[in-house]
């Protein structure tokens, strides 16, 4: 099977992908592991037109119906190996393979948090959240706790204290020089919690310190992620230490032929910006296609 283009991710970034290529006429799959972060959110609320915000599934759920419309091929699979290839790409993934002109990494990245019991049902709960951007707003005027190494977790809680008067910092590691006076200039608690973990208690969410635990109405952790961009650092491509893709203003990779978009590069990690990300990339290939006719 050879074709225009093998989109590796089916969350919202790789979906739209998929959807503008299909569009425009182009031979289009998507291959899917069934992890996207997007089916992490309980609700959206930064969605345009969905007033009440929307569940992350039930987007994902759209979109996926949307690309059936369309008839494109949507593969629940792991992709374990991508190859350059004398006309592109070789892509294989489990029980299946395909050859493909270009290729679009939608793979993501998984959030770190402390041990957490039931952490999914604490993040469906709202009390577990990854994202202030996204849902500050919600947490408007509720106790906050922002958990990770000092220099990782003070500038979220700087942001979450636009929202909120009750801010405390758990730092599981006291780096950064003068970020503890930061924090105190601006009123917010700060507890050295070097083996910090989680769990649900009621309608709250504990942390659990060497001696105490202490509740909080929501929890951010900020620990960094796990970045999926194995299969483009196996062909050599620009990334960050952090193991983001570097891509320029069309969404190419220094590897030709070879896209990034979504959470995977550097960039604001909001859906809007999957989105966009996504209608540049197709377009970028579309025009470096061969020209279809009708």
């Amino acid at each position: 099977m050879s074709l225009d283009c093998v989109i590796v991710g089916g969350g919202p970034a790789g979906l739209m992908t998929a959807i503008y290529l299909a569009r425009f006429r182009r031979s289009v799959c998507v291959i899917d592991a069934g992890a996207s972060r997007a089916a992490l959110i309980p609700r959206s609320h930064n969605l345009p037109g969905f007033a009440g915000g929307l569940p992350g599934t039930e987007l994902l759920a759209r979109m996926t119906a949307q690309l059936a419309e369309l008839k494109v091929p949507l593969v629940r699979a792991e992709v374990t190996s991508l190859e350059k290839a004398q006309d592109g790409f070789q892509v294989t993934w489990t029980g299946g393979g395909a050859d493909a002109a270009t290729v679009v990494l939608a793979c993501g990245i998984v959030d770190i948090h402390p041990t957490c019991e039931q952490w999914r049902l604490a993040v469906a709960e709202g009390l577990l959240r990854y994202c202030p951007v996204c849902d500050a707003y919600e947490a408007t005027g509720r106790r906050v706790a922002v958990v990770g190494p000092l220099d990782q977790a003070t500038p979220k809680a700087l942001f979450l204290r636009g929202f909120s008067t009750d801010v405390t910092v758990l730092a599981t590691r006291m780096n950064g020089d003068g970020l503890a006076s930061v924090l105190a200039e601006t009123d917010i608690s700060l507890i050295h919690a070097p083996d910090v973990s989680l769990r649900r208690s009621g309608d709250k969410l504990e942390a659990v310190l060497a001696d105490t635990a202490v509740e909080f109405d929501v929890i951010y952790p900020a620990m960094g992620a796990e970045v999926r961009s194995q299969l483009a650092l196996s062909l050599g491509a620009a990334h960050t230490d952090g193991g983001y893709l570097t891509v320029d203003d069309h969404q190419r990779t220094s590897i030709a032929g070879l896209y990034g978009v979504g959470d995977l590069v550097v960039d604001l990690h909001q859906i809007s910006v999957a989105f966009g990300h996504a209608a540049v990339a197709a377009c970028t290939i579309h025009n470096s296609l061969p020209r279809r006719l009708a």
